[in-house]
Formats: structure tokens, sequence, C-alpha cells
């Protein structure tokens, strides 16, 4: 499942292409003629009510699925499982070089989300957030570095997506200034924000697939279980066979970078055929698969307060992509893998 990804420049190139992946998005919005008529959409409110309802379903989405302060915090790795240093929950962070892998002269910063007003969202109205995970388009008018999974959340209902914005401007103000995310002219002429949505319907709990495949997209599961190439793009016939390599202090010294490949999520043996529903959720509410730990870059910390319910559904949805024959193994010596061209764990056997 998606992870606090930390990808090359390349990955750029592939989340532009984006555009094309969200099977709920791409409608326009009202002409300029239409603006003076009421509110199609409860996004379209200033700002979106606030509701009990509301509030519990977006604490529900982001402390479990979406995982906003897991991009938006400093965090300690160092427990099992990793959570966000005390006082800075959604105060933002500065990505090391290790963990970005970029060229010299780029700092990708994840913005102070807190309500903070004068480092944080407190100023910030709601719409700036509907703009940010539906298009890409800070509260500043600037497209946002894709590393944030705006293209996945995007995807989110209307409801959803209120729900979630609600919650997140509930949480404690941090004040810490963070810096602005510099990059290169070349990096930045190559980013587009995405076309805005018009409308995304609830999902159809009763089809138990379709839901699943609803909270693996918005769970951005392809984001790191999807193998990249050279030049940033999916790999074709890839979808969730695992393999792209994660850099950064995942472990328990802070002060050591280890490398973590995503595994195979696909049906196939050399994936997760093994597991029945007990499994997988079991390995997602304790972190491990039998005695086998799941890497702390994993967020099983946030999955793992989803219902069994939603989990099942997940499951169900992942039983249903291609199989991939494609072995990764963390605990194996990485060689290199012709099949998604990275080196992991048994990639010779591939």
């Amino acid at each position: 499942m998606q992870t606090r990804n930390r990808i090359s420049v390349a990955i750029a190139a592939v989340l532009l292409a984006a555009t094309s992946i969200s099977s709920l998005s791409g409608c326009q919005k009202a002409s300029p003629a239409q603006s003076s008529a009421p509110a199609k959409s409860i996004l379209e409110m200033e700002p979106i009510p606030r509701t009990p309802e509301r509030l519990a379903r977006g604490k529900y989405l982001v402390e479990g699925l979406v995982q906003c302060p897991f991009c938006h915090s400093d965090y300690d790795f160092t427990h099992r499982p990793a959570r966000p240093v005390d006082g800075r929950k959604g105060g933002g962070h500065v990505f090391s070089k290790e963990e970005m892998g970029l060229p010299d002269g780029n700092v990708v910063v994840a913005s102070n989300i807190s309500p903070d007003p004068d480092y944080g969202a407190g100023k910030w109205k709601d719409t700036d957030f509907v703009r940010a995970l539906r298009q890409g388009i800070g509260h500043d008018g600037r497209t946002l570095y894709p590393m944030m999974p705006y293209y996945y959340f995007r995807s989110l209902s209307d409801e959803d997506l209120a729900s979630v914005i609600v919650y997140e401007r509930s949480l404690a103000s941090v004040h810490i200034e963070r810096p602005k995310t510099l990059l290169t002219e070349d990096i930045k002429k190559s980013l587009q924000p995405m076309p805005p949505v018009d409308h995304v319907p609830e999902p159809n709990r009763l089809d138990r697939v379709e839901y699943g495949k609803y909270l693996a997209t918005v769970g951005h599961c392809d984001g790191c279980h999807t193998p990249l190439d050279e030049k940033g793009n999916s790999i074709p016939d890839m979808y969730l066979a695992g393999g792209q390599l994660l850099v950064g202090a995942w472990g328990p010294d802070p002060e050591k970078t280890v490398t973590v490949a995503s595994l195979n999520l696909t049906p196939d043996p050399s994936g997760i055929s093994y597991f029945d529903e007990n499994i997988f959720v079991n390995s997602i509410r304790t972190g491990s698969v039998n005695a086998r730990p799941l890497a702390n870059i994993m967020p099983w910390a946030y999955f793992r307060n989803l219902t069994d319910d939603d989990l099942k559904a997940i499951f169900a949805y992942l039983r249903t992509v291609k199989p991939v024959k494609h072995r990764v193994d963390n605990t194996e010596t990485p060689r290199y893998c012709k099949q998604c061209r990275g080196k992991h764990g048994f990639g010779e056997r591939n």
C-alpha cells in the first residue's frame, strides 16, 4: 500500500500523465455565467458546513486511509508503529535528499497544514484545500510537486473530501515555520495542474470489489507498489507487482539510511496468493506477516484503524487484479531485476 513515498524527480513524468488514471475525474466546472447559481456540491460551499458526521468521517479517513499526517509531520520511525513527533502533527516536513533523490538545487517541503494562522493553513479557505486535493494547485496558485498524491485524492467522493477537510481544519495548531518548496526551473516547467472535477458521487458500498477499488485508489497503494522505469513511468503490466525502492531513515536508527522494496500485492504465488481475509486483516492490524514485520515506512499504523469490512473490501479488490510473477524479498541481498530494472531481494530470480 502507499507509503510516505520518496522517489526521484523522474516520477514527475508518470504523475503528470496521471490525468488519465482516475476513473472518477475529468469533468469541468460550471462556466463563469453559471457562477451565481446555487452550489451544486458541498465542496463549492465556503466554508464547508461543520457537522459531527463529517468530523467523524474525516477523522476515520485521515487517520486510517489518506494518511495526511504521514507526510505533513516530522516523523519518528524509531517507534513501532512509527508516529508523528509530539506536538508536530500536521506541522509540515522538509524532506531529506536521501528521501527524495533529487538533483542539487531542489528541496521538497510538505506544508504546515495545521490551523496555525501564522505558519499553517489557518488563513486558507476550504476551497484552497479542494483545489490542492483535486487539482494539485496550492493556496498560492503554484502547481504542487506531485509527490503530493492529488491524482489519487481527486477520486474521493465529494462528501468524503468535504469530511477530510473538516477534520484537517479541526487539528491542533502547530506554530512552526517551514521553508517553501524549491525546484529548479526545468522541474517547475514540467509540472501542470490537473483539470477540475465537477462531481464525484459516493462509492457503491454494496459492491465489495468496486468499493475496495475506491479505497485502494484513495489509499494510493499503487503509488508505492507499482514499479517505475528509469523515466518514472509505471512499468506496463506490473500494476501492484512491487519492487519500487523507498530510501530513507525508516529503521530503528534515525541516522542510518535504509532501502526498502515494496512488496508484490498481486494474487500471483510470488505475491500474496497465500493470503486470506484473516491473514490480510491481521497483517495490517499487527504490522507483520506471521513473524515477519512490515517495514515502518508502510503506513500500517494508519491502515490498521480501518474497519474489518473496509480492509476486507480492499483485499477483495486485490484478489481481482492481474497476477504478476515478480519475486521481492527484503530479507535477501538486493540483486538486479530485469523485470522491474531495480535491485531488490530475489531480483535475480525474475
